[in-house]
């Protein structure tokens, strides 16, 4: 339990300070609230960032202390760090720079203006830009792209005393570094020497006697997806990159791994609103409409054909009022059932568990399961309608079109994200609308089609 209390008492503490600081920005204490972000640290004053109103984000970002803004950029979410970006002078923005990892700072970087990037690289030494340059050359949701390329490598030809006196010289090591990588002549990976095993073994064995295989690299253009799950699986701290030639060109430490599970699971959150998971809280009104209006526009389109359905049927409405009455039922339980089989697949696809192998006996598995489910509910649906409206055709027909619609569910919602997927679209973000369009056409089809039919 003490977990669970410690992350809530941090929220508290959390909620309280952002309440402080904006009462002392209300009362024009700004030297309080100057000390009370030195304070902090720079992702609580992110957050912090985030969760202020635009206009105390503006003041709070002035009183920071500019030796954190590089460290602060780095943890915000794209809006917000772009619109304070958006405010700041080159020079100021060099400086931020300063000191950051190179993973951090392409980060920055890439949503800078090019000639203010120019400006920032122009004045680092050659080494750095070479390593920043490096990073930006990868898009940026792959292992390229999130890599830090300040790595520590060694030879496997010399003794773990040459090498302890190489890092006594050293003076520091990479953060998070659990362990050395190992590599041949022409840069070549082909192992790596964990700390624990260089510390408690015996000094004058050589490293290539000690290391592990580079059996576990991670190559430079993997998605980011895939690298957090590898990550998850093996339960690592950092792993090394290669390219396609086994070079070492950086690695990925458990920090950025966290950062993309966070970054995912917004993703997946937001995308079933139909809404940008980097959109600021606090965004102007008409940034937010416009962004907004998009999906909302599909979606007009998606219930206009649900409602041509319904007008193609205006003669058989008219005549029975019990139809109207009744014909949400059936497309509203497709809908909840398929949004539970897609929410499946979704999940499946994200963690890799589905593929071409296997994707055949998930539909056979979600089509039984509508069968089953259709049946059920069929059955108690009917018997409601038959005892409610005395009448045993129409029971039949709701439980006919429900038994339809809840099978037709189960297989739309495992072909609908696969499809989705296969097109480079996003299933979180119009997975759930193209199974509610499907399910409520299929469902008032069948429904009103046969009340036409035979009423």
């Amino acid at each position: 339990m003490a977990e669970p209390q410690q992350e809530l008492d941090q929220a508290q503490q959390a909620h309280q300070t952002l309440q402080e600081v904006s009462d002392a920005l209300d009362s024009g204490r700004f030297v309080h609230v100057r000390r009370q972000l030195q304070d902090m640290e720079p992702e609580d004053i992110a957050h912090l960032l985030e969760a202020s109103p635009r206009k105390s984000r503006d003041v709070l970002w002035q009183l920071t202390d500019p030796e954190d803004y590089g460290e602060i950029l780095d943890e915000l979410n794209e809006d917000v760090k772009d619109a304070l970006v958006s405010q700041m002078p080159p020079e100021k923005l060099v400086e931020a720079t300063e000191g950051m990892d190179t993973d951090d700072l392409a980060y920055v970087l890439r949503s800078l203006p090019d000639d203010v990037s120019k400006e920032i690289l122009g004045q680092m030494d050659i080494a750095d830009r070479h390593r920043v340059e490096t990073a930006l050359a990868y898009p940026e949701d792959t292992a390229g792209g999130i890599m830090n390329t300040d790595v520590t490598t060694i030879r496997g030809d010399v003794e773990l005393d040459v090498v302890l006196r190489y890092l006594r010289m050293k003076g520091e090591l990479p953060d998070v570094t659990d362990a050395l990588y190992v590599i041949d002549e022409d840069s070549r990976l082909i192992g790596h020497l964990s700390l624990t095993t260089l510390i408690t073994t015996q000094p004058d064995i050589q490293v290539c006697d000690v290391m592990d295989d580079a059996d576990e690299a991670i190559p430079v253009d993997a998605s980011d997806s895939d690298v957090a799950s590898l990550f998850e699986r093996r339960d690592w701290v950092s792993a090394p990159v290669v390219d396609e030639n086994q070079h070492l060109v950086g690695r990925i430490t458990i920090d950025d791994v966290v950062d993309i599970i966070r970054e995912d699971a917004e993703h997946s959150m937001m995308s079933l609103a139909g809404m940008d998971d980097d959109e600021d809280t606090f965004a102007p009104v008409f940034q937010s409409t416009k962004r907004r209006s998009v999906w909302l526009g599909a979606n007009v389109l998606a219930a206009l054909a649900a409602a041509s359905v319904s007008n193609m049927f205006e003669a058989t409405l008219e005549q029975m009022a019990a139809i109207a009455v009744l014909m949400t039922i059936v497309p509203s339980m497709g809908g909840v059932a398929g949004n539970q089989t897609v929410a499946l697949v979704i999940r499946g696809l994200a963690l890799g568990h589905i593929g071409d192998s296997n994707k055949k006996e998930l539909l056979l598995k979600e089509a039984a399961i509508g069968f089953l489910n259709g049946l059920v509910w069929a059955c108690i649906i009917g018997g409601i309608v038959v005892v409610w409206k005395d009448d045993w055709l129409l029971g039949g027909i709701i439980s006919a079109a429900m038994l339809t619609n809840l099978i037709v569910a189960g297989i739309a919602g495992v072909t609908i994200p696969i499809f989705l997927k296969k097109m480079n679209i996003d299933p979180a973000l119009a997975g759930g609308m193209a199974l509610t369009t499907i399910t409520d056409v299929i469902g008032l089809s069948v429904f009103l089609g046969l009340a036409t039919i035979f009423i």
